[in-house]
């Protein structure tokens, strides 16, 4: 066989082969709603093949609670049906905080696996991969949630909001955890290790939540710890959740922590994206 016939040959399997792969209409490129919700399914997924992610989401509820509950319950407020009652919204809060930690270890996962370079070279709507994710551990949330308040329940919780303010106090809670979940995304995109992401996040929440009315009033603290405690967002958060399950919303509270939900998004929204767009 000669060169010339071989040549020949390979060309004609080449032009074959693009007649086969090749399309009469280029398809249509995805809305930036369906990408972003093919994404947020994909986070569910995870989780659907990787129960494991949902240990802490489950456990760490009823650690808390039942820990602080019998432990406390008694010394701070004279019974643990007493204390539960202004417990377990502090406790609710503090839970879907920590949760949301989550957003930027799994995104810190992915770029460790290559999968990160992989997303960015689709042809999609840029912030599609991070914003699905975050409307998946929404769904993360909201188990916590459904966790936390159902053993309230069984340790005799009752909230005076009923079943209205329940759910709307999980709605605001979750509102502000979206918006939280943007700086750990940040944390997520600069650190080298999913370890790294966990370790740093733990060292911001724990004094953010630790020192705050999660677990007893301020007015008992001292007169310097009750200034940080007024000013920890935690602390406001956790007073407008508290009042919306007690039945007694505090307007001012409830603005104050969607202003701040806001203004989180706004700033560290467009740092993630940035950071997410010219990362190598």
């Amino acid at each position: 066989m000669t060169a010339q016939s071989t040549d020949h040959e390979a060309t004609i399997t080449t032009t074959s082969l693009r007649e086969a792969v090749a399309l009469q209409e280029r398809p249509s490129r995805p809305s930036a709603l369906s990408t972003t919700f093919t994404f947020g399914w994909r986070a569910l997924l995870k989780i659907k093949h990787v129960p494991e992610q949902l240990f802490d989401v489950l456990v760490s509820p009823v650690i808390f609670t039942l820990m602080f509950t019998y432990l406390f319950g008694g010394a701070l407020a004279g019974s643990t049906s007493a204390y539960i009652q202004f417990l377990l919204p502090g406790i609710l809060v503090q839970t879907i905080i920590i949760v949301t930690v989550y957003t930027g270890y799994t995104l810190n996962t992915d770029i460790t696996k290559g999968v990160f370079d992989r997303f960015r070279s689709l042809p999609i709507w840029r912030p599609a991969p991070i914003v699905g994710a975050l409307l998946g551990d929404t769904v993360r949330y909201s188990i916590a949630s459904v966790m936390c308040i159902g053993l309230g329940l069984i340790l005799g919780f009752r909230p005076d909001g009923g079943v209205v303010g329940v759910l709307l106090g999980v709605l605001l809670l979750l509102v502000f955890a979206f918006s939280l979940s943007w700086i750990f995304t940040i944390l997520g995109l600069l650190l080298r290790t999913p370890n790294a992401v966990m370790g740093v996040s733990m060292m911001v929440l724990m004094p953010l939540t630790f020192a705050s009315n999660i677990f007893v009033d301020p007015s008992t603290m001292p007169a310097a710890l009750q200034r940080f405690v007024d000013v920890n967002p935690v602390s406001h958060l956790v007073t407008a959740v508290r009042g919306l399950m007690a039945g007694q919303p505090d307007s001012g509270e409830i603005v104050w922590v969607l202003v701040a939900s806001v203004v989180l998004t706004a700033v560290f929204g467009p740092i993630t994206m940035r950071l997410y767009r010219t990362r190598h």
